[in-house]
């Protein structure tokens, strides 16, 4: 049996426990869901995504976790290129508000999930709707810190797409500073454009330092895109280059592991 077969094989019952376990932590979850005891419900979805990447036997390497100011609100910013993604941050930032698709709200419980813990749909592009979501996004990001993957989707190639506007029109109304984060390996573990779960995949997760909202507001859009880009970039490695699990090499002064 190849290596691939072997994970399409894995993929089929690791996916299995893990909807299962999703489900057994929707449930008891559901309490303190409906008496809206918000700190509960994440203290629980950061339980469950730590646990998503435990039954997968998988650790997140964190660089730069000194750079995390608790004291200063941000706007994270990072690469998205996995369903994983999302997960990976709540396991290592808990304490964000997301901005994401509004698809996600039609999920009956989930739903109530993410009106819980603040998240801020992104609906159809029009002139009202997005008056809305931006006023919604300056509201929020004055007592929480916004997570937002600039990119809109994932990419199909393992390379960063171009940049959507909305997070500078909030950065400009704001004036609160970027958090931009690079993750590595996601992309190889289980990209949007393949079904089954590469096991040997190294994951990586890294915290650059945070750029002030002052010195970025009076560069214009496209020089604000290409400074938070290129960030990002600078710490991103061909997921096919980056070493297996047992393979991958760290240095204790700069890296952490297991989630924080």
């Amino acid at each position: 049996m190849t290596r691939k077969n072997l994970y399409i094989f894995l993929s089929v019952p690791a996916f299995g426990i893990m909807y299962l376990f999703t489900a057994i932590m929707i449930v008891a979850g559901l309490p303190f869901l409906f008496l809206r005891i918000r700190f509960v419900v994440k203290s629980m979805m950061r339980f469950w995504a730590k646990g998503i990447f435990s039954l997968m036997g998988k650790k997140i390497h964190v660089r730069g976790i000194e750079n995390l100011e608790k004291k200063k609100h941000f706007i994270l910013l990072a690469n998205h290129s996995s369903l994983f993604d999302i997960i990976a941050i709540i396991t290592v930032i808990p304490d964000i508000v997301w901005f994401g698709h509004e698809r996600l709200m039609k999920i009956p419980v989930f739903r109530r999930v993410l009106i819980l813990t603040g998240y801020i749909p992104m609906r159809k592009t029009t002139f009202r709707n997005t008056k809305e979501m931006i006023n919604q996004l300056i509201e929020s990001s004055k007592e929480n810190n916004i997570a937002i993957f600039p990119e809109g989707t994932r990419t199909l190639n393992g390379k960063m797409n171009d940049f959507y506007r909305g997070f500078i029109i909030l950065l400009k109304s704001s004036q609160i500073g970027i958090l931009p984060v690079t993750l590595n390996g996601f992309y190889r573990l289980k990209p949007k454009n393949r079904s089954y779960i590469d096991f040997s995949a190294g994951l990586e997760m890294v915290i650059h330092k945070m750029i002030p909202g002052n010195e970025l507001i009076d560069k214009s859009d496209a020089e604000i895109a290409v400074t938070v880009k290129s960030v990002i970039e600078s710490a991103l490695i061909d997921d096919m280059d980056i070493p297996s699990e047992n393979e991958l090499i760290l240095k204790p002064e700069s890296i952490i592991n297991e989630q924080r």
